[in-house]
């Protein structure tokens, strides 16, 4: 007989929102935190700052002026979350916490497997324990893998993933599926976000990888600033206009405010099923030639770049259809591909005079 899972009964009170943010002191983390705050709801982030720095959680109460509650350790303690969930009323979670770099896991499969999966059930039976009912999933276009069309869907069919990084994404979201069929009450939104980039306008916030970037843009930012040589460009030789990947390239603060209005949808009772996914991106895609253009323009200064060995994991294309988070989820898009690089650009060069 199939076990029925059934919450406690849900204690109302007068008290404002209060959303747990995991991986908030993370590069989307921070700035979800920023808009979630602008939105009057209150914050507790929960980071262990394994790719994040402290002094975010200050920069974020410098740009919202209120007070942001911040606890650091690994959610894959399971001793640590039973004891955070206990002590903390929680009405909603927006998970980022995991580790995010394909070609990392590509060579650490295990400690990606370990770290994702562990710290995501540790949360869900949290939830199920805890009456939590509101859940935000940060998933990934890598669940597309090298899409047979484009641009992808949400109906666009989930393929082998490329890397162990992509895989955790893939199976967490099939985790949720099952538990949303299991348990009525539970409402999650996954958004699978494309690539972002840019940063805060008060350049207090941005991307800030620990150790070399994995990431395109901070390692052009970096380069650009004189913290590395130069730019490495993983293949020249793919299918596409200029031989670069094609990615759909999308605001980090664009991506932030994603998360409010999902969020927004699952209070405000507007879910017409417990489980929805929304293609998060811009529906345009650039290649990495185009990202390198956009930045010497940006900053009037040329690039040092060379041509390298395609890295493993990498997808050669891919870029959303946004038709149904604009029309059903009411989001879309705001700012352009210069945007998103200039203000890349502008936080390098903050980082640069605020370390002097």
């Amino acid at each position: 007989m199939k076990k029925k899972i059934t919450f406690a009964k849900h204690k109302k009170t007068s008290r404002n929102k209060m959303i747990l943010v995991t991986g908030g002191a993370g590069y989307i983390g921070s700035h979800t935190v920023v808009e979630l705050q602008e939105q009057g709801y209150d914050v507790i982030i929960v980071d262990d700052l394994s790719n994040s720095q402290i002094n975010v959680i200050d920069n974020i109460r410098k740009i919202t002026t209120k007070k942001t509650r911040f606890e650091q350790f690994n959610l894959a303690d399971n001793t640590r979350t039973t004891k955070f969930f206990a002590e903390n009323p929680i009405d909603a979670i927006i998970h980022f916490a995991a580790h995010k770099y394909v070609g990392e896991s590509v060579k650490e499969p295990l400690r990606y497997y370990y770290n994702n999966f562990v710290s995501t059930l540790n949360i869900l039976q949290a939830i199920e324990k805890h009456d939590i009912r509101h859940f935000v999933f940060s998933s990934s276009c890598t669940v597309y893998g090298q899409a047979d069309s484009l641009p992808v869907t949400e109906q666009s069919p989930v393929k082998p993933a490329e890397c162990p990084y992509g895989n955790t994404k893939q199976v967490i979201e099939e985790i949720l599926q099952d538990i949303c069929l299991a348990v009525a009450q539970l409402q999650v939104i996954s958004l699978r976000y494309f690539n972002p980039i840019g940063a805060h306008a008060s350049a207090l916030i941005g991307e800030l990888p620990v150790g070399v970037p994995q990431n395109l843009v901070p390692y052009i930012t970096q380069t650009a600033i004189g913290k590395r040589d130069c730019l490495q460009v993983f293949g020249n030789d793919y299918n596409t206009t200029d031989g670069t990947c094609l990615r759909d390239y999308i605001h980090v603060v664009d991506l932030a405010k994603a998360h409010v209005v999902a969020l927004d949808r699952m209070l405000n009772k507007k879910m017409k099923k417990n489980y929805e996914v929304f293609n998060i991106g811009t529906g345009k895609p650039s290649s990495v030639l185009e990202i390198i253009q956009s930045f010497e323009k940006a900053s009037q200064m040329p690039l040092p770049y060379k041509f390298v060995e395609r890295r493993k994991g990498d997808i050669e294309k891919i870029w959303a259809d946004t038709t149904c988070a604009n029309t059903v989820l009411g989001w879309k898009a705001e700012k352009t591909l210069d945007d998103m690089i200039r203000s890349a650009w502008n936080w390098e060069k903050a980082l640069k005079e605020n370390n002097k």
